[in-house]
C-alpha cells in the first residue's frame, strides 16, 4: 500500500547539480586543480560536510573540509537565489496526489538550502516532512536519513516511494525499506541504478508509475 511519496531535493526537484558542478568546478579552479567527473559522482547525494571531505581529499586542497563547505556555502548560497530552475515535471507531480498519499523532501543539502528551495519556489505547504542533513549524523547512502522521515510521517518504509537521481540516494532509500524510483538527471545517467525497482526517464512517467502502483494496490 503505498502512502507516502518522498523526494529527493537536489538534482531531482531542482537543476542544482549543474550549480554544484559549476560551483565545485570554480573552486578547483581556484586552487590550480581539476576536479574529476568521478569525484564529483562520488560526493553527490551525501551530506555537505562528506561530500567536502571527498572533494578536499581527492584534489589534496591545502584546507579542511569545513573550510571548503564555507566557500562553496557562499557560492552556492547566490546561485540558488539567481538562478534556481525546476525539473521537467515538478509541478505536475506535486498536484497528482492531493490529500492522498503524504509527500516529504528528503535531502542531503542543509536546512538553510532546503528552506531557500521551498519558499522561492512556494511549495513549503505540499510537504508533511521537510528533511535536512544537518542532524543526521551517517549520511546518504547510509538508510538513516530516510528512516527518520517515514518515521516523521510515521508510515512503514515499505509504505514509501522514493524518488532519487542520484545512485548514492538510490541505495540510502533501498536500504531503508523503501520502493525506489530513479530518475536520473544528465549528471547522473551513468551512475549504477541495477538495484532500484525502476528506473524513469522523468518526473512525468515516475508520476505515472506511481499511480499504476496505487492502482494495483487498491
Amino acid at each position: 500500500m503505498v502512502k507516502g511519496v518522498i523526494f529527493d531535493m537536489d538534482g531531482l526537484m531542482i537543476d542544482s547539480e549543474r550549480l554544484y558542478f559549476q560551483t565545485e568546478r570554480e573552486m578547483a579552479r581556484r586552487f590550480q586543480k581539476n576536479v574529476k567527473e568521478e569525484t564529483l559522482w562520488k560526493m553527490m547525494g551525501r551530506n555537505p560536510i562528506e561530500s567536502m571531505k571527498i572533494f578536499v581529499e581527492e584534489l589534496e586542497l591545502p584546507l579542511t573540509a569545513r573550510k571548503a563547505l564555507d566557500m562553496r556555502n557562499i557560492i552556492m548560497r547566490k546561485k540558488l537565489r539567481t538562478d534556481l530552475k525546476v525539473m521537467p515535471g515538478l509541478n505536475h507531480i506535486l498536484d497528482a496526489f492531493p490529500g492522498k498519499i503524504k509527500l516529504a523532501v528528503c535531502t542531503g543539502a542543509q536546512q538553510e538550502f532546503l528552506d531557500i528551495v521551498v519558499d522561492q519556489l512556494g511549495i513549503r505547504e505540499k510537504f508533511a516532512v521537510l528533511q535536512a542533513s544537518d542532524e543526521i549524523k551517517k549520511g546518504k547512502p547510509e538508510p538513516d536519513i530516510y528512516l527518520v522521515v517515514c518515521d516523521k510521517l510515521r508510515l512503514e518504509p515499505h509504505d514509501c516511494i522514493v524518488l532519487e537521481d542520484s545512485s548514492n540516494g538510490a541505495l540510502a532509500a533501498k536500504q531503508a525499506g523503501c520502493y525506489t524510483i530513479a530518475v536520473p538527471s544528465e549528471y547522473t545517467f551513468g551512475q549504477d541504478f541495477t538495484f532500484v525497482d525502476y528506473i524513469a526517464a522523468d518526473l512525468f512517467q515516475a508520476e505515472k508509475h506511481i499511480h499504476d502502483l496505487l492502482q494495483n494496490s487498491s
